[in-house]
């Protein structure tokens, strides 16, 4: 039997506001209870179970930690590693959730991580999984977080099928959910819809669907969003408004200001600008009071930056211009410290683990051949992958030579073909103009001015700012920087292609013979535009060009 104190056992103070709504304060009263016993017993397990409970029912956020680390405090008194790394996750958590605090959440992820190593708990091991592919989905590596979902997905779905505790069939359904959700984003920000399209049908045909809110709200913006990408704006405006209300009740602000958004890109999309500021200028709000943002919503701001320079709104198109600097200052330090981390402290460790564990299995005889196995098992998937990677490489210079061969023609645009929108601020006359003088710029090369910024062209091209981000974004598809990193990108790539002088150059010389200053933004923008690194383009080069002066020779002779 349970251990009763006075009158009253813990699974009868836990009944009486187990099933009261998430964030539902008039629960505390009863944790209270639950918590002082289980310290007047001395029952550390009990205690961090009143703990946990309290985190879900509080709903000041500040007060979730609180209790977050009152579990953690009691955990470590257990010594029991594997309860420890279970409040640790449940504290990244509630920082993932509740603040979008990526940082904090990716620290205690890691601890929870740590202590998980030896734990033999499935359903522990895959919830660290899912929520390392969210940190990584958040950076943008969306091929890595597909991976990590996948697994999830693998796990949680025939978990939800078996004869388990209904409180463990509904937390694999809820993983299974949360696993599509997920990898339907991901899919989606690689542009795969039609992979996405098909996950978001399958999440929201689940049989018991409606018993999760959230989930179910999470998959409906999904789908409001794919709608969007298929020009379907009114179907988007009502699947997101449909699910908003939900992402207010459970306080979720990342989704609510990416419904937001979209939402009023579908406005713009059906000529409805007001109503498409009103929700930008919604989202604007939400930063200013979590300062918590995204890559995609970085758009905003220039939606609101050009809807006030035709105005003539002089001062909120400065607020906004300061905005934006504002939150890419916050993606900018968000983003170098989590990459770093979760390549050095998770990944890192994950291959180190794997080596450790051969090494501990050098023993005589059977032990010693298992190990030879495995280490010329590794050695031949080394030696394929490098192979592939070889082969890779090779065949993206392929493409690239292809590109380089090709003499393409400077890309015209008619007037007639630019978006509405865009003929809102361009009149023929200024698009005409640009047009000539955009194209002596690329001609003459004068792209490699250093610290070359969008004001400073519009002053040489005796414009405005706006005309020009207008012109740009509508013809070459892609915002200012962009448009001048390709153009330096596509200029030394060629030189590179047809003067061996320039193989000869370090990266930071390549790098400031197109204008670009900092060596790394060169190497990635090279990859990004060329789909190679500069290392590895050189590297084909001076070996094709090695072979065929050893073809000419052999031929003389």
């Amino acid at each position: 039997m349970e251990k009763i104190y006075g009158q009253h056992s813990f699974e009868e103070i836990r009944s009486t506001y187990d099933k009261k709504e998430e964030n539902d304060i008039t629960a505390l009263k009863g944790i209270n209870q639950y918590i002082q016993k289980s310290k007047l017993e001395n029952n550390f397990v009990e205690q961090i179970q009143g703990y946990r409970d309290a985190t879900f029912f509080s709903k000041d956020e500040r007060l979730k930690i609180k209790y977050a680390d009152s579990a953690i405090v009691t955990a470590k008194k257990t010594g029991k590693k594997e309860m420890i790394s279970t409040v640790y996750l449940l504290k990244g958590s509630l920082y993932y959730f509740y603040y979008k605090n990526y940082q904090s959440a990716l620290a205690e992820y890691l601890l929870a991580y740590q202590y998980s190593k030896d734990s033999k708990n499935d359903y522990l091991k895959y919830k660290i999984i899912y929520q390392m592919g969210l940190v990584k989905s958040y950076l943008g590596y969306y091929d890595e977080g597909i991976e990590h979902f996948n697994k999830c997905i693998s796990y949680f779905e025939p978990k939800s099928k078996e004869k388990l505790h209904p409180g463990a069939i509904r937390n694999a359904e809820k993983g299974y959910l949360n696993s599509l959700h997920q990898i339907a984003v991901c899919y989606r920000n690689i542009k795969d819809y039609k992979k996405a399209d098909s996950i978001i049908d399958v999440g929201l045909s689940f049989s018991k669907i409606d018993e999760f809110l959230l989930e179910k709200a999470y998959l409906i913006k999904c789908k409001g969003i794919s709608e969007y990408h298929h020009n379907n704006y009114h179907s988007t405006i009502t699947f997101l408004q449909k699910s908003l209300p939900i992402f207010s009740k459970y306080d979720d602000f990342y989704w609510s200001s990416v419904s937001d958004f979209y939402i009023g890109k579908s406005y713009l999309g059906l000529g409805k600008e007001d109503l498409a500021i009103r929700q930008f200028e919604k989202v604007d709000s939400a930063f200013l009071r979590r300062q918590f943002i995204v890559p995609e919503l970085l758009e905003n701001y220039n939606f609101l930056i050009n809807f006030y320079q035709n105005r003539k709104d002089s001062k909120k198109e400065l607020e906004y211009s300061k905005r934006l600097i504002k939150a890419d200052s916050i993606l900018n330090r968000d983003f170098k410290y989590l990459s770093e981390k979760i390549h050095k402290d998770y990944d890192k460790q994950i291959l180190e683990e794997s080596k450790s564990r051969l090494e501990a299995r050098n023993k005589w005889g059977f032990g010693t051949i298992i190990m030879l196995i495995s280490i010329l098992v590794i050695v031949i998937v080394l030696a394929w992958k490098f192979y592939k990677s070889e082969k890779q490489i090779k065949l993206k210079y392929i493409k690239l030579e292809n590109k380089l061969k090709q003499q393409n023609k400077p890309t015209t645009l008619s007037y007639q073909s630019i978006s509405n929108y865009g003929k809102s601020v361009l009149n023929e006359s200024v698009f005409s103009d640009l047009q000539n003088k955009l194209r002596e710029f690329e001609t003459t090369i004068a792209f490699k001015e250093n610290g070359l910024t969008i004001e400073r062209l519009a002053n040489i091209l005796h414009t405005n700012k706006s005309y020009l981000s207008q012109y740009i974004n509508d013809v070459k598809g892609m915002n200012f920087s962009k448009y001048i990193s390709t153009l330096r990108i596509n200029y030394i790539t060629r030189l590179m292609y047809e003067d061996p002088y320039y193989l000869q150059l370090k990266v930071q010389g390549l790098a400031n013979e197109c204008g670009i200053s900092s060596r790394q933004n060169f190497s990635d923008l090279f990859q990004e535009i060329n789909g190679i690194r500069p290392t590895d383009f050189i590297k084909q080069r001076k070996k094709e060009l090695d072979e065929g002066n050893i073809s000419d020779f052999i031929s003389s002779s």
